[in-house]
């Protein structure tokens, strides 16, 4: 069986996904809407998609559509969400789930209610080397784990006129790049900090950059930053008692995609997992969780999770002061 799917809007993100759907063995790419139908229409027939609308209602209206990604602004996500389960439509949507994790609740009940799949997109939970750090850190191969420290950031023009800079369409660099590593940190600690320290580099109410401490119960932490004014840097480091994992290009993992586990010093064991491509594990994971009609993993409470972190990250930043969760 194969989920036939559309995607409503031509952002930029789906050049990266295209071919990801093209080889994705359970997924039948079929359509693409815009605001534009020309847009649309152009996008179409770049990516070799069947049917172009020039709205995003026709696409949801389409009843040989099972499901869309939606990879809409931040602030649009939850609404245009709820339109697509009002028409019977499973949805994986673009990262961050919401801009908050009230919203969030709200959407992941709502789809519950409508017998709808939701899942957010972050591809690096799909990724085969993500499932063998997590048996790695299940099986205690480096101890405890007592501290996680990540990042993630790119240089980004700063033009005011980008979406990612509009605070009135949740922009900011914690919501765009940082929700990987809060993602990430709570995957590594299987847990959820208790608190929150951060602070930004702010401009017109968006974060251009951030920087953060969460702790964790029994005197474990976490360290993190992200934004848009550094080069791009996308590692974690998993520290435990009896060893430490350092994993380059964590959320956007090469081919061969490798980690380092170093127990003594210097001596550092390197694990290579290649032939892999974390897009199309994502898109053919969630098509399982549509056919056999089961929550998709990662469950989207895991969304509401992260979102509670970053809520609270973001009022740490805006009063100045450690923040309890």
């Amino acid at each position: 069986m194969k989920i036939r799917w559309g995607i409503l809007g031509v952002a930029n993100i789906n050049s990266r996904l295209l071919p990801a759907f093209a080889k994705a063995k359970n997924a039948e790419l079929r359509s693409i809407a815009s605001r534009s139908l020309d847009k649309a229409k152009a996008a179409a027939k770049t990516a070799g998609i069947p049917v172009a609308h020039g709205s995003y209602e026709a696409l949801l209206d389409d009843s040989s559509i099972d499901a869309v990604y939606l990879p809409l602004p931040n602030h649009l996500h939850a609404e245009w969400a709820r339109i697509a389960a009002d028409r019977g439509k499973h949805v994986m949507c673009e990262k961050p789930l919401t801009p908050s994790a009230a919203e969030s609740r709200q959407l992941v009940d709502y789809f519950r209610a409508k017998g709808v799949r939701l899942m957010d997109g972050f591809m690096w939970p799909h990724h085969p080397r993500t499932h063998r750090l997590k048996k790695l850190l299940t099986d205690s191969g480096i101890g405890r784990v007592v501290h996680v420290s990540s990042a993630f950031t790119f240089p980004l023009d700063l033009d005011p006129q980008n979406i990612r800079l509009n605070a009135a369409s949740a922009g900011g660099s914690l919501l765009d790049v940082g929700c990987y590593p809060v993602f990430g940190i709570r995957w590594a600690f299987d847990a959820e900090p208790a608190s929150v320290w951060a602070t930004a580099t702010m401009r017109d109410g968006v974060d251009l950059s951030m920087s953060a401490v969460l702790k964790f119960t029994e005197g474990r932490s976490a360290t993190f930053d992200c934004g848009f004014t550094l080069p791009f840097r996308g590692w974690m480091e998993i520290a435990g008692t009896q060893g430490v994992v350092r994993v380059p290009e964590m959320w956007l993992p090469p081919d061969p995609a490798i980690y380092e586990i170093e127990r003594e010093r210097g001596k550092v064991e390197t694990v290579s997992i290649a032939g892999h491509d974390q897009i199309v594990h994502m898109i053919e994971d969630f098509g399982n969780a549509v056919i056999e009609k089961r929550e998709p993993t990662p469950s989207p409470e895991e969304a509401i999770k992260t979102n509670r972190v970053m809520d609270a990250l973001l009022r740490s930043v805006r009063e100045g002061q450690e923040i309890p969760i």
